[in-house]
């Protein structure tokens, strides 16, 4: 009998050292606070409108999708709580918490309209400082393109796989004073340094002949693969002139007509002159980033749908390892978000089944910032930012305030209930409400610390729900309990019996409650999933804590004469339960004959 007495207490020990070991993750995470939503500590609000050509209302299912891409981008886990949603015909709201969400504010600015384009050339776009006279023995540098092939092309290069050098694609005096054809530089400039600047202004060409075919029309625009060998000299005087903005990483905003050739520049300050769009971002279906096998650096790779994979088929096919007439470079293909020019890869060989892989200089972080960019960045519509507020934290902290209160005049009511009815035995309710709340905060500040779960006034609501579920699982096992001693049961053996039969009610009802919560979470947008995981996180938390706290609790709590022997403040007394004695038999309807 003593072994027997003592597993609940060995029990009860070991589901405290788990719950230590809890909140000893938590204090190593240093975080004991949970991330609040808006409504709980303010934050800010962005509304976004939906600009068509011809002004008019853009369709709902393209409005949706925008909706969607948006939500994946700034809650793509579900539990971050930046909730999205559509208001009236064009406009989308995305309320993100917290003061220091500048990042995500940024995400949901950029629109993100990502294109495919052709290079046609490439140049640095700032001033650069005048280069040394190099030592004989020095060595020309220059940087390499990413370079985009087939993931089944292992790693074998190209004859051209050192892709074009920067700086060299535009070289003095290429654009002619006149508007006459350009002329390209003696050919001992050809192997020039890389840090080597083309002339912002045009210039008179030398006397040379010209060897790339550019006209001063050039090829037609609707033709690019023939127009980015000649682009005609209108463009190429434009893109002489061009220069991109001096501070590093910001890009002036371009007209991105996906009709029209393009000057733009990338974060490194190189411009780049581009075709009409072969490809939109929304023919782009998967893109992620990773390592392949038997390889050690980072690549990129893109799948594209039906039209998509024809179309690249062909480009790739027509530039693969080709070198440009005009820039006597390899030429390459640019991917274009807003405008910018986030990536430009040379192509290693003829990529026709849709899949490719672009390779080059990328850490975990650029090449995971790259998919990203191309997974979440092809929005269907344009989008203006109408208005951005701020919501102070005056009012988000009157609501916590009020949630947390009505959580705790709840939580106290219950108590009440049941140290009124249960007496006794509303110490175990007691003991097993403060660890499911114990449990609860810290399973909250962890998955705020993981995955990002921030909890709002709603998913606090969930909460107090569950606290009615926790209640409810003591009620059907005490009560079982009491029928078993009823039936002249002494309390050690009803704790067992009455286990048994109420443990399978109380599965099927935290059961349909968690089902409850799960589907209401799929189905469900914006806080309202808040609601259901705060509820489904509380029914799992109820069933841990009732199975390893409750019943062993319970048990051990048998063991004493003052539950046992039916103490009139146990709430097991005769005459509390409606029985003449404890573990007498039931008394006969009819009497005594």
């Amino acid at each position: 009998m003593a072994s027997k007495t003592s597993r609940p207490v060995r029990r009860l020990i070991v589901f405290a050292i788990v719950v230590a070991a809890l909140y000893g993750g938590v204090a190593l995470g240093g975080r004991w606070q949970p991330k609040l939503g808006l409504d709980l500590q303010g934050g800010t609000s962005i509304t976004l409108t939906a600009v068509t050509k011809n002004g008019a209302a853009p369709s709902q299912e393209n409005l949706q999708k925008a909706r969607g891409i948006i939500d994946q981008r700034v809650n793509g886990s579900g539990v971050a709580e930046a909730e999205v949603s559509t208001q009236g015909n064009s406009n989308i709201v995305v309320q993100i918490p917290g003061k220091n969400a500048k990042k995500l504010v940024d995400t949901v600015k950029r629109t993100a309209q990502l294109r495919f384009r052709l290079v046609a050339v490439e140049a640095p776009g700032r001033p650069q400082p005048k280069a040394k006279t190099p030592s004989p023995s020095a060595a020309p540098s220059s940087s390499s393109s990413p370079k985009a092939k087939s993931p089944s092309a292992g790693t074998s290069p190209s004859a051209s796989a050192s892709g074009s050098p920067r700086g060299r694609a535009l070289s003095d005096g290429l654009v002619a004073a006149d508007g006459g054809s350009p002329t390209p530089k003696p050919s001992s400039s050809a192997s020039s340094d890389a840090s080597t600047a083309p002339s912002t202004t045009p210039s008179v060409a030398p006397s040379t002949p010209a060897a790339p075919p550019v006209t001063k029309k050039g090829a037609p625009v609707d033709q690019p693969l023939q127009w980015i060998e000649n682009p005609g000299s209108k463009w190429l005087k434009k893109f002489a002139t061009y220069q991109c903005p001096k501070k590093t990483g910001s890009v002036p905003p371009a007209a991105d007509d996906p009709d029209k050739p393009l000057i733009t520049c990338n974060d490194t300050g190189q411009k780049f002159l581009l075709s009409p769009a072969m490809i939109e971002g929304t023919q782009l279906t998967k893109a992620a980033a990773g390592i392949p096998q038997q390889q050690v650096q980072w690549v990129v790779t893109l799948t594209f749908d039906g039209s998509g994979r024809k179309t690249f088929a062909k480009v790739s096919k027509a530039i693969a390892n080709k070198t440009s007439p005009l820039t006597n470079q390899q030429e390459q293909f640019a991917i274009v978000l807003d405008g910018k020019v986030i990536s430009a890869p040379v192509v290693n060989e003829p990529i026709l089944n849709g899949s490719a892989e672009i390779s080059g200089n990328f850490t975990q972080s650029s090449a995971q910032s790259l998919a990203t960019s191309l997974k979440y960045g092809a929005l269907p519509l344009r989008f203006k930012v109408q208005q951005v507020v701020q919501q102070g934290p005056t009012l988000a902290g009157d609501q916590l305030n009020a949630g947390l209160l009505a959580g705790a005049v709840g939580l106290a009511l219950v108590m009440l209930y049941c140290m009124f009815y249960y007496r006794g035995l509303g110490v175990v309710v007691l003991a097993s409400l403060v660890i499911a709340g114990l449990v609860t905060y810290a399973v909250v500040l962890a998955m705020s610390a993981a995955v990002g779960f921030t909890l709002t006034l709603p998913g606090i609501a969930g909460f107090i729900v569950a606290v009615g579920i926790t209640a409810d699982s003591f009620i059907v096992y005490f009560e079982r309990l009491r029928d078993e001693m009823r039936e002249g049961k002494s309390m050690r053996v009803a704790v067992e019996a009455g286990w048994i039969r109420a443990r399978a009610t109380c599965l099927a009802a935290d059961g349909v409650s968690l089902l409850a919560a799960v589907v209401l979470y799929i189905f469900a947008i914006g806080v309202v999933k808040g609601f259901a995981f705060a509820l489904g996180i509380s029914t799992v938390i109820d069933l841990v804590v009732f199975f390893l706290f409750t019943k062993p609790m319970v048990t051990w709590l048998a063991t004493f004469r003052f539950y046992s022997a039916g103490h009139k403040l146990s709430g097991l007394s005769p005459d509390h339960i409606g029985i003449d004695r404890i573990g007498g038999r039931p008394s006969t309807a009819g009497g005594s004959a």
